[in-house]
């Protein structure tokens, strides 16, 4: 899946997915179980990556796409 964004909507949406991997952290470190802090690392994996793909398209880019 393809998605197009301007530079103004990578910035909001960059934003709005590192202070969820912020809480997503804070998250892990106050769990208990095991299987639950699998889960949320695993997602946090998942997370870390796009928020990496995000940061790497051209800020400069009229329409980024994310591929």
């Amino acid at each position: 899946m393809d998605i197009a964004l301007n530079s103004e909507e990578r910035e909001l949406l960059l934003e709005l997915l590192e202070e969820r991997h912020r809480e997503m952290l804070r998250e892990i470190s106050r769990s208990r179980h095991r299987e639950f802090k699998q889960v949320l690392r695993r997602n946090e994996f998942v997370l870390e990556n796009v928020i990496i793909r995000l940061r790497s398209l051209q800020p400069g880019d009229p329409m980024a796409r994310v591929a």
